[in-house]
Formats: structure tokens, sequence, C-alpha cells
């Protein structure tokens, strides 16, 4: 990846899954432009790697590591009370974490793992945050979506895939909702100054889906010898989290680091609603 101009010294940003794969790369670029990042990953062994390593490239010290398992809304609320407790300004939310399962399993909180992570992360950990990022504007909000969401329809009336779970409809399902949730919190947030967009990074070549037993782990690596590199894939979330180009653009779908259409589904605007009021209600905020 190309060395960044941009400059964001004096700016905060929150990635979330940044210790691997394209929220890796992301972090190491934005550090490289002078961010002071907030990275929350899972795992403490590889987050405190991931900050070494961000430091030793970038010579950058601002980068903080803070720890929580997304598929916890109990973890959500503390690393965003946390936060919140530094008193820090928020300029970019970079929601990045993500997960494949092929078989269906439930979160501490009851629900299916592929929306818990993959949605109703984004969700909660931006409507706690929401304020502090309307207080440091501009500011932006970045979700990491997929084409996947091509694959997935919204079926409210079994959104956890306990009637009819599948790999391809779960997470197609998850990557949609990603782009609705984008679309209507844009729409809230007309005239703020905080923007919220959603990308494609491309298929890469990460971790996604290891997580699936021997299968995954065979599958991945071959696939990936046709796939995005993660410094590729990583492109478009460093852009829309950074390039002054994309200033002021608001409730937008990138695939290349340019503006493109998504689905049709995805500008239903009445399941953008439903959505939203469902996930609020999941969650207990944000109604």
């Amino acid at each position: 990846m190309k060395q960044p101009e941009t400059d964001l010294s004096g700016k905060t940003a929150m990635i979330t899954g940044a210790s691997s794969g394209i929220g890796r790369v992301t972090a190491l670029e934005l550090a490289r432009m002078g961010a002071h990042l907030v990275l929350v990953c899972r795992s403490r062994e590889r987050g405190e790697e991931t900050v070494r390593e961000i430091r030793e490239k970038t010579g950058n010290d601002q980068v903080d590591l803070m720890l929580a398992d997304l598929s916890s809304q109990k973890a959500i609320r503390q690393v965003a009370a946390e936060f919140l407790a530094r008193n820090l300004p928020l300029h970019v939310l970079l929601n990045n974490a993500g997960i494949v399962n092929l078989r269906r399993e439930l979160t501490v909180d009851g629900i299916e793992a592929t929306f818990a992570v993959n949605h109703l992360a984004y969700f909660l950990l931006t409507v706690l945050l929401l304020n502090r990022l309307k207080e440091s504007v501009p500011a932006r909000i970045v979700n990491v979506a997929s084409d996947a969401h091509a694959w997935g329809t919204m079926k409210f009336d079994d959104l956890g895939g306990e009637r009819n779970y599948g790999l391809r409809q779960s997470y197609g399902q998850s990557k949609l909702a990603n782009i609705l949730f984008t679309y209507e919190l844009a729409r809230k947030l007309d005239g703020t100054n905080v923007a919220a967009n959603c990308l494609h990074p491309g298929a890469i070549g990460t971790g996604l889906g290891k997580n699936n037993g021997l299968l995954g782990r065979i599958i991945v690596p071959i696939v990936g010898l046709v796939l995005k590199t993660p410094e590729q894939g990583a492109r478009t979330s460093v852009y829309l989290a950074s390039s002054p180009d994309v200033e002021g653009v608001n409730g937008k779908y990138y695939v290349d680091c340019r503006e493109v259409r998504s689905s049709a589904e995805s500008y239903d605007q009445g399941a953008a609603r439903n959505l939203w009021e469902v996930s609020a209600k999941m969650t207990g905020v944000g109604a």
C-alpha cells in the first residue's frame, strides 16, 4: 500500500477486529498518518503483538489496546464505557470485525453468532459512542460490509436461522444488515457533520472462516490463493476513514475506493427502519 499523505495528527480512530487481516492493515496505515488509535481486539496476545508492530513500523506510540469479545453485548458495553471514561474525542469509528460460521452457533446472549457479531455489534457499539462522535465533528463511521450482501435477504421472522440455517444466507443477511444499518444511520445523522458509509473490501485472503474446524482451515488457504491481499483489501477502509475526497459524503457504498450501487433490497427504507427497531430491541439501545 502506498505511503499515505493525509495527516490525521490529533484525530482518534477506533477499529474493531484490528489484530488481523484488513483491520490490522487499516490500523497500520492510519497510524502512519498520525492518528491516535484505539484497537478493539478479542485476544490480548494478538492485540499486544499488533500494538508492538504498529509502534515499531510507524514510530507512532499513540496506539491503545482495548479487549472485547464482540459476540457479547456486555463486553461491548464495557469497552464503550471504558473508552468514554477516557474523555477522548472520537473522529473515526471503523466497524470491521466479522465472522463466518458453517454451523449455527449461539452467543452468550442466546443470539445467532453471525448476526450478533457482524451486525448487532456494529449497531450497539455505534449507538453507544454516537454522542461522542457528534461531539468530535467532523467525524466518520465506516462499516465494512461485503458484496455478499446480495446473497442474503432480511428474514425478519427468522433472523437467527433457527428454522433454516445456511452459511450463504446467514452471512449474506448480516452483510445486507450492515448496509441497511449504514443507510438508516446516515439518514438519522443528516446535518450533524457525522458521516456514515460502508464498503466491500473485495474477497480477501485473511483468516476469516478458519474458525470452522478442519474444513475451514483447509479451504480458506486454498481459496486465498486467488483473493486480494489484506493490503489491497484495506484500501477502501483507509480511504473512507481518512481521505479529504469523501469529506461530507454520507450514506454511500464503496468498492475499490469508488461509490457504487448496492443491491436493490439494500435501498428498502422500510426494511432499514424495521432492522433498526429490531436491533434496538435486541440490544436495548437506540430506539
